[in-house]
């Protein structure tokens, strides 16, 4: 529950059990004893004959300290009803102060003191909603001196811890340089006792219960006008109350007492307080601040033209609303057409005429167009209203209240261009920013066109299997094949983000042999791809597409020396990044990357070099089209279609922060519009995918540390929680990563954290006793395994272990040649070689090993879009036998935590995925604390 205190500031809030026992020291307690405090509480609880007073023990938290346990408990599946709508009430705080709505001014002890506000009507009305749903646990203390059983009213009890998170933010160390002195600025509290005066200013329409509107009277808006008429405006000052947003009288009638006195005593003098704010705000107000009764004020024509703009914004921004005369037209709407004429005969000559997406040379003319409603307005009305001295004009038998430099603007816009790819961009969401404001787009001409093929792609002619084709492609292969066709046709790359396993290769070779069928298209194709990619390209090139030439740029003697039309090129990123002006010579039919995602920092060296690389299709395949964050998305297809997504820092102000924030709902939606075609998507789960697939089973193995695990895990994390509450910044990441290294590796064997050179391995790690569990089950079924780690040196270390036991296996890892690598991959196959061990990082891609039957996850990633790739080394195409997964979890530890983290993020892998171990390096002392705390665990 919340305990108020004077100022705000210094009120706290109070961890308490309804059973009477004390209460376990929350993360924040125990990271700031200094700042905790334990004390006796006086509580109303339920008994037999009703309710009665009880003593409780309780943990007393200052509310900057608690926001952050209040924000995560605000989720939780188990946390009590009265954490989670005190954590609601956080979050609805952090919303006030992200809007700004703070005002100064003083405590009842005259201590300086932020409070939120002005809330307008909605605002006002949020909160009551939110504190009727408060539980009777959550304002349970007894007022002081009111008797036992007097409890605080929910609304002021949830408006005073609104005002405490109000008071508390803004107080940052840096804050006494902006203000130049601690009021206002220091946690400290600030007697202020001369300020009344200028506090009671400040807060008129806050705490007096009154705000201001005003109500905008024209003269001269008849039917039977003309042109010419005489319009004068005048602005009427209205008073609201702030209890009762019904209650609203003009200032007149308020000072007349008519009608006044339901506002309260007050009314005059707080309207008046409020006034002279609102006159700050926006100066034509001021003659109001002398006039014995204020009631109205006429305006100018240049006052009417502010008010539709920036006066209206000033005084929105003092809580004071503006209302136009409902008979005067102001929907007049501003849109753009951008493309050709409607008038080309039909798509397909549209089609012809189309430029190419991948060159910034061919540009498009926006034309404007504007509406009264649906009512289109011709070029001689535009003329007028633009060469209009005034903010009222007569047009076709109706008022319209216009800004005449709003339509100068817009008018000196017809010469705006595009490219056609930031074109085909505005078509599909509808809008485009010009100079930095949206405006509606239609598109026309073959861009309508194009946008309605690209919504509709089934729509299109279907292609048909190439004859030269040695496999019968899956009918989900054969809608992949026609999307890809119908995408690099029109001169706009794309990528094929199906799940590992579901056949990317084929389909890649299906559409290079469609290619090679037209002139237009037909040529070499180049594939990028991870090193240990190549021999995989390379026997499925000879088995699917036989005698199709088939070279490898790599290695010493590479060269491109008598290449043909219809030849496949092999290359590493590696060599691509150091050969790529030789190969950007060659003019490819298309550029394909495979595993894509390794160009998703458009700023290495690998992206750079790749882009330098012309060619008349481009595709990228991957499994993984969103690792980490929305920015990799936008380097996969900035890359396939140049400009689609614009700027990379327009995109992550405009969608990705957007989205990962969860700021903007529709952001979300907006982004799915604009890549959905440039991007195909499908899971094995897809219905009608891969139904011959096996079933995959996934269990999470929960194990205990053994008594030298658990010692070593907590001599961790005691000495690094230590060194971190003293580093600076940058510093501090590096510790936390330490940390989270560190840790994992005691829960994976204490061997590998010690770096022990000729260690014991058996009888010392609760994770080795479980995997030499599952191995003996394994092993006697005869099935195949592969073992992931993050970790080289664990994998050495299983190694080990398993030639001691007389197990055979093979480890896979970086640095394995490719050769080597192929040969390994034939032996487990082959069945010569039961347990593959793997490094997740080297082996989570671009192998195929269906012979396993087992997957076990010695430890976890930080992503499960990577733990999933590497699953789907057995999980995929061509696996008839089902497949079980195993992830082992140190109970207790770090490793729990992320498990559950992973388990949410995997639900939301589609919208946002957090930054992994990137994202830990930025909790506070407490959450990292939290976070990385033993809690049982131990054998």
């Amino acid at each position: 529950m919340f305990l108020p205190g004077d100022p705000a500031r210094t009120g706290s809030v109070a961890f308490w059990r309804p059973d009477g026992e004390t209460p376990p020291a929350t993360a924040s307690a125990s990271a700031s004893a200094s700042a905790a405090s334990v004390r006796h509480l006086t509580v109303v609880v339920p008994c037999v004959d009703g309710v009665e007073p009880q003593s409780v023990p309780a943990v007393l938290v200052p509310v900057r300290t608690a926001l952050p346990v209040l924000i995560r408990a605000r989720t939780g599946a188990r946390g009590h009803r009265t954490t989670v709508f005190w954590g609601a009430a956080a979050a609805h705080a952090l919303h006030l102060v992200a809007r700004g709505l703070l005002l100064p001014g003083l405590s009842s002890g005259d201590h300086d003191a932020w409070r939120a506000g002005p809330l307008r009507a909605q605002d006002i009305e949020a909160v009551r909603r939110l504190a009727a749903a408060m539980p009777p646990e959550a304002h349970a203390v007894p007022l002081p001196g009111a008797g036992p059983l007097r409890l605080p009213d929910p609304e002021q009890l949830l408006c005073a811890f609104l005002d405490a998170v109000a008071d508390t933010l803004p107080r940052s160390p840096a804050a006494p340089m902006v203000t130049g002195g601690p009021a206002y600025a220091s946690p400290e509290p600030v007697r202020l006792p001369e300020q009344r005066a200028w506090a009671a200013d400040v807060a008129a329409g806050h705490d007096a219960g009154v705000r201001l509107s005003l109500r905008i009277e024209a003269d001269g808006l008849t039917d039977s006008a003309d042109v010419d008429a005489d319009v004068t405006f005048r602005a009427v000052l209205q008073v609201h109350s702030v209890n009762d947003p019904a209650l609203v009288a003009d200032a007149t009638d308020v000072w007349a007492g008519a009608g006044g006195e339901a506002f309260g005593p007050r009314a005059r003098m707080d309207a008046l307080l409020a006034l002279r704010r609102a006159a700050r705000a926006w100066t034509p107000l001021t003659p109001l601040l002398s006039a014995t009764v204020p009631d109205a004020v006429e305006l100018a024509d240049e006052e009417v033209t502010e008010l539709l703009g920036a006066g209206a914004r000033a005084l929105a921004a003092a809580g004071v609303d503006v209302h136009w005369p409902k008979g005067l037209t102001r929907e007049l709407t501003t849109r753009a057409e951008v493309g050709p004429s409607d008038d080309e005969p039909d798509s397909g000559k549209a089609f012809a005429a189309m430029p190419s997406f991948l060159s910034a040379d061919a540009l498009l003319a926006f034309d404007w167009s504007f509406a009264l409603g649906d009512r289109r307005l011709s070029r001689e009305e535009l003329d007028r209203l633009a060469e209009a001295k005034r903010p009222v004009v007569r047009l076709r038998d109706q008022w319209v209240l216009i800004d005449p430099q709003e339509v100068r603007l817009a008018r000196s816009r017809q010469d705006h261009k595009v490219t056609p790819v930031d074109a085909l961009g505005a078509a599909l969401t509808g809008w485009a920013e010009v100079d930095g404001r949206r405006v509606e787009v239609r598109p026309t001409g073959w861009l309508a066109a194009l946008r309605e093929r690209l919504a509709d792609p089934e729509a299109q002619q279907p292609v048909e299997q190439p004859a030269a084709l040695a496999a019968t492609l899956r009918d989900y292969q054969r809608r992949g094949l026609n999307w890809l066709a119908g995408m690099t046709s029109l001169g706009l790359g794309c990528c094929l983000a199906d799940d590992m396993g579901l056949g990317k290769t084929v389909t890649l070779i299906a559409l290079h042999l469609h290619r090679q069928t037209d002139t237009r298209s037909a040529g070499p194709t180049l594939v990028v791809c991870p090193t240990s990619l190549m021999g995989n390209w390379q026997r499925e090139i000879e088995r699917f597409a036989p005698g199709t030439p088939v070279r490898r740029f790599h290695g010493a003697r590479r060269g491109l020396d008598g290449l043909a039309d219809g030849e496949f090129v092999l290359t590493t990123y590696g060599t691509m990044r150091l050969d790529a002006p030789r190969l950007a010579e060659v003019p490819w039919g298309m550029l394909v990357t495979d595993e894509a995602q390794h160009v998703k920092n458009p700023h290495s060296s690998t992206a750079r070099e790749l882009r330098s690389i012309g060619a008349r299709a481009r595709v990228a395949l991957t499994g993984t089209p969103v690792e980490n964050n929305l920015s990799e998305l936008w380097a996969i297809l900035d890359w396939t279609t140049p400009g689609l997504l614009g700027r990379l820092g327009t995109f992550r102000r405009r969608y990705a922060e957007a989205v990962e924030g969860g700021r903007d709902p529709g952001a979300a939606d907006r982004l799915a519009r604009l890549v959905r075609p440039f991007l195909l998507r499908r899971r094995k789960s897809d219905p009608g995918i891969a139904p011959e697939l096996p079933p995959k089973t996934e269990t999470d193995h929960a194990v205990s540390l053994t008594q030298e695990q658990a010692g070593l895990y907590e001599a961790v994390v005691r000495e690094a929680l230590a060194e971190i509450s003293g580093a600076d910044s940058m510093a501090r990441r590096g510790l936390i990563v330490k940390l989270l290294t560190g840790l994992k590796q005691v829960c994976n064997h204490p061997a590998q954290y010690l770096k022990e050179e000729r260690p014991v391995i058996a009888g010392r790690s609760g994770k080795l006793e479980l995997l030499d569990e599952l191995l003996d089950t394994i092993l006697a079924e005869e099935a195949g395994v592969l073992v992931f780690t993050q970790y080289v040196q664990m994998a050495r270390l299983l190694e080990q272990h398993l030639a001691a036991r007389g197990t055979p296996s093979q480890f896979l890892h970086g640095g394995t040649p490719v050769a080597q690598r192929e040969a390994m991959v034939r032996r487990f196959q082959d069945g010569e070689v039961p347990v593959f061990l793997l490094s997740l990082k080297a082996a989570g891609t671009g192998l195929n090993l269906t012979r396993a039957e087992h997957v076990v996850h010695y430890d976890r990633w930080w992503n499960p879009a990577v733990e999933a790739q590497a699953t789907d080394r057995a999980y995929r195409i061509g696996q008839t036998r089902p497949v079980q997964v195993h992830r082992i979890i140190a109970e207790g530890t770090i490793e729990d935590r992320i498990a559950e983290l992973l388990a949410r993020k995997r639900e939301l892998a589609d919208a946002v995925l957090g930054s992994g171990e990137a994202a830990l390096t930025e909790l506070t002392d407490a959450e990292l604390a939290d976070l990385v705390e033993l809690r049982g665990g131990l054998r």
